[in-house]
């Protein structure tokens, strides 16, 4: 049995995919910002399969908390599941912020760049030590990077170098077998950026193939089969999940 650490994995996407793993027999490390209720009640979840898991504290946009960050995922692979090694990893924390460009301060700019580009591209290396030989990254990014969508030009700009950033993972960590692969929601229903109106979900379900959003079970699937031996023939890929938007 493999476990796989999960940012953000308190709500939304993040806690599909710690469900969804777990129904798979993997072992689960979630991380939280500041909702640890949130947090436990996906342990509990996941308890209910019959697989471990555990919610550690994290800020992904503190870079310098990572040190201590490695050293307590170290011990809790050790005191919970007697491993010393990773089997997976996803870069998954992450906000939404909708401003057009002209508004957007210096400070909010630094917020999602710390978040979504400079956070995981540092915990992954603060990480890769822990990782095990043929392990699997998964890094979320955005359809928002294919479709330009007004008021999310720094969020979508991060994504998108997030995105490259996984090409390069890939072809870097090759000689371990690690793989790397971009996973691209579309519009779904999560907390994010405070949710979606009906108004403007209805827009979007207009303009998508299928006829809907995306439910976070929709990406949490997606995410778990790329932590999977099933799935280890793919490599440095980015996957949009988002049900056909604006094809």
């Amino acid at each position: 049995m493999s476990v796989v650490l999960i940012t953000g994995g308190s709500r939304g996407i993040g806690a599909s995919a710690a469900v969804q793993c777990a129904q798979r027999g993997m072992g689960v490390i979630l991380t939280y910002k500041s909702n640890r209720g949130a947090a436990e009640s996906v342990i509990q979840r996941i308890a209910a399969a019959g697989v471990k898991a555990v919610a550690l504290e994290l800020d992904v946009g503190d870079t310098g908390s990572f040190l201590a960050f490695h050293e307590m995922v170290q011990q809790v692979l050790k005191s919970t599941w007697e491993r010393t090694t990773l089997g997976g990893l996803v870069n998954n924390a992450g906000y939404g912020l909708y401003n057009p460009i002209e508004t957007v301060t210096e400070a909010q700019f630094d917020g999602l760049m710390n978040v979504h580009l400079k956070g995981p591209f540092f915990l992954t290396q603060a990480l890769l030590p822990l990782m095990a030989e043929g392990a699997s990254i998964v890094n979320l990014t955005s359809a928002t990077t294919r479709v330009a969508t007004p008021g999310v030009a720094p969020y979508a700009a991060f994504k998108g170098g997030l995105e490259v950033l996984t090409r390069y993972m890939a072809k870097e960590f090759g000689d371990r077998r690690i793989r790397a692969n971009a996973v691209s929601p579309g519009a779904i229903r999560t907390e994010l950026g405070g949710g979606l109106t009906e108004d403007f979900e209805a827009v979007l379900a207009s303009q998508t193939a299928l006829g809907r959003v995306g439910e976070p079970d929709d990406v949490g699937r997606v995410i778990a089969n790329l932590l999977s031996e099933e799935s280890g023939w793919i490599n440095g890929q980015a996957i949009e999940v988002a049900g056909g938007y604006i094809i």
